[in-house]
């Protein structure tokens, strides 16, 4: 028996010894600088013929105009900007001349400018001060619209602008509709003759309007009971109905249309998920729907003399995002991304079963296999709502080798994190951190319901769902739970701040890009533009003029800087119009008498948010070299 004893422990000692050791994985560790030669390409209209592409790309590090000829040639770069970032807006018509737009460093007052074969660039929209959007052309193409704010800085006029006039050299945009109202147009009719307006009340409730503008009046159309969005898509070419989006008696978006005449309404399409755009081709043969599908862009493309979905190509790998037809209706653009790779173009012909691939965007240095692909979970908050969230895990986190991990909130309120392409998060996986971008109660693409569960409650209820993320991160194992930070832009850098000061112990650090510190300032501060949704603005976050203003001055994390015991970084653009640099100034100023540990970082030629590279390199390898100071400080000192 004792002998048989021994044997047994034998076997078992030389079993462990012969079980082979965990590999420890290994992934190359890319610069900041690697990540950033990767090229963002937007836009893509095409030229009359067909042949080529607009686009607008930041190669150069700044984005700048390119054509990309549709059989695959190399692109061309058509603008030289080192200072502004030009986006491309159309061709013209039977022409290589063509629009683009821009504002002078972040500032958001773009103007619409023509670029012609020679290369020179007019300003269109000569107005100091104002903003104008462009509208699209006329069918007859002798004309195109635009909207701007010229004649009152707070409303959005609509006007036409004949070739006739540019090519005279005397600029005389028509009037179309003058906005008095705080209204905005979000649709026309091909004729001139029916403007759709929507008025804001709340951000989870608007009133949609019929404007006949032969006779000047305006009609309801969309009395309803409760809470619903109306977005006017587009009429039909026929001027009998208007198309729109509208959450009327359902918790999520669906399509339908309105007869004109009768006033009947129609559901026309409708998903378990947010249908969030929706328009017809040149002549009306297709229909491009967009679905908001739990955080991917469904596009579904519908053949409208069958009434049957048109197969477009299969992409491997990759996930269509927009589609964009030529005016024959016989050649498709498609846009098309990853959560591990930057979007690309690519074309197809009506009937093909492939489509070509026109540009390469990731930069090759990377190697795609060495990215994370991100993860839809769910988890529980501390009610038991369910939070929507995108998880990525970096490949070297096991049990054994725990990882420090981060919160990323997105913007808003009532933005929404995606399964899309950001650098700065693969280069923060790269770099072994878990990142777990929440959409907390709030956001949008989840219900109107889900939407509005965090009205007048933010910095509350929302800043609860970022804290029971932890929850989710510990639970996978993986995450060393004394080592989580926290960091957003926009309303998510005020959700980073609202962390530190209100629940000062749950994050080891936070990181607030461009965020809002004082609502008091930043609602009474809205730029100009934003009056017609200023009142729906108020609705939710509260009104500085009013009673409101207690419950305000309480959730901004200014006025309770003195509670903020965690280091903290903070990127500004000193342009920013949205969230003022004072703010961040402040805030900075605030902890730092706490002797907290505070990095600033103000950018002199930035808005709200990054266009060029240079400025992306500096601020976001910035935010992972103080990760690493401050989530990593074991294994420096190890290093040490």
């Amino acid at each position: 028996m004792k002998r048989n004893y021994l044997i047994l422990i034998a076997f078992l000692f030389l079993m462990a010894a012969c079980k082979p050791e965990k590999k420890e994985v290994q992934v190359p560790s890319y610069t900041i600088e690697q990540f950033y030669k990767n090229t963002n390409i937007s836009g893509g209209s095409f030229s009359s013929d067909g042949s080529k592409l607009l686009v607008s790309s930041n190669e150069t590090g700044i984005y700048n105009l390119f054509e990309l000829p549709v059989d695959g040639s190399p692109m061309k770069q058509l603008t030289n900007s080192e200072k502004e970032s030009f986006f491309g807006l159309s061709y013209f018509p039977n022409s290589d001349k063509l629009l683009l737009s821009y504002d002078q460093g972040g500032n958001e007052n773009n103007h619409i400018y023509m670029r012609d074969e020679e290369g020179t660039i007019t300003d269109l929209t000569p107005y100091e001060g104002a903003r104008a959007g462009f509208w699209g052309w006329d069918r007859d193409e002798k004309s195109f619209y635009f909207q701007s704010n010229k004649r009152n800085p707070r409303f959005m006029d609509l006007y036409q602008l004949s070739l006739e006039s540019i090519e005279k050299g005397k600029l005389s945009p028509k009037l179309l509709y003058e906005n008095n109202d705080g209204m905005d147009v979000a649709a026309k009719s091909k004729n001139n003759r029916y403007l759709a307006l929507t008025q804001s009340i709340t951000t989870n409730n608007n009133e949609m309007y019929l404007y006949d503008r032969r006779t000047g009046k305006k009609k309801h159309i969309s009395k309803h009971e409760g809470d619903a969005t109306y977005n006017p898509q587009f009429f039909s070419l026929d001027h009998k109905h208007l198309y729109y989006l509208c959450n009327e008696d359902s918790d999520f978006v669906y399509l339908s249309k309105y007869d004109l005449e009768s006033g009947k309404k129609e559901m026309i399409y409708k998903a378990d998920w947010d249908v969030w755009y929706a328009y017809d081709s040149y002549n009306e043969k297709y229909r491009i729907i967009g679905i908001n599908e739990d955080g991917k862009t469904n596009v579904k493309m519908i053949d409208l003399s069958t009434k049957k979905e048109v197969q477009l190509p299969e992409i491997k790998g990759g996930d269509i995002k927009s589609v964009g037809l030529t005016k024959d209706e016989n050649r498709v653009r498609l846009v098309v991304g990853t959560s591990v790779s930057p979007n690309n173009i690519y074309v197809f012909d009506m009937g093909d079963t492939k489509a070509k691939k026109l540009t390469n965007t990731l930069n090759p240095e990377i190697d795609v296999t060495n990215l994370v692909e991100a993860k839809v979970i769910r988890y529980e908050s501390f009610d038991g709502v369910q939070i929507p969230a995108i998880y990525y895990q970096p490949k070297i986190a096991s049990a054994e080798h725990k990882v420090p991990a981060v919160v990323w909130v997105h913007g808003g309120p009532g933005g929404q994190s995606r399964v899309s392409y950001f650098s700065l998060i693969q280069y923060m996986v790269n770099q072994g951190y878990a990142v777990l971008a929440v959409n907390n109660r709030g956001s949008s693409g989840y219900g109107k319901k889900f939407r509005s569960m965090d009205d007048k409650k933010h910095g509350e209820d929302d800043l609860k769902d970022c804290i029971w993320a932890k929850k989710f991160l510990t639970g996978t194992g993986v995450v060393d739970e004394s080592k989580i930070g926290i960091i957003g832009g926009s309303y998510g850098g005020y959700m980073t701040m609202a962390a530190l000061t209100f629940a000062p112990e749950e994050f080891e650090v936070g990181v607030n890009i461009f965020g809002v510190t004082n609502w008091l300032r930043t609602l009474k501060s809205i730029p100009p533009y934003w009056e017609s949704f200023r009142k729906a603005l108020y609705a939710e976050m509260g009104d500085p003029t009013t009673i409101d203003s207690v419950a305000l001055y309480n959730k901004s994390p200014l006025f309770f800087a003195d509670q903020v015991t965690k280091p903290l970084l903070v990127l500004q653009g000193a342009n920013d119009v949205r969230v003022l640099q004072v703010e961040s100034d402040e805030i900075v100023a605030g902890v730092k008498a706490n002797g907290v540990p505070v990095e600033y970082v103000v950018f002199d030629d930035e808005g709200h948010g990054f266009r060029k590279k240079e400025n992306e390199i500096k601020g976001y390898g910035q935010v992972v070299t103080f990760l690493d100071k401050y989530l990593k400080k074991d294994e420096a000192s190890k290093m040490k």
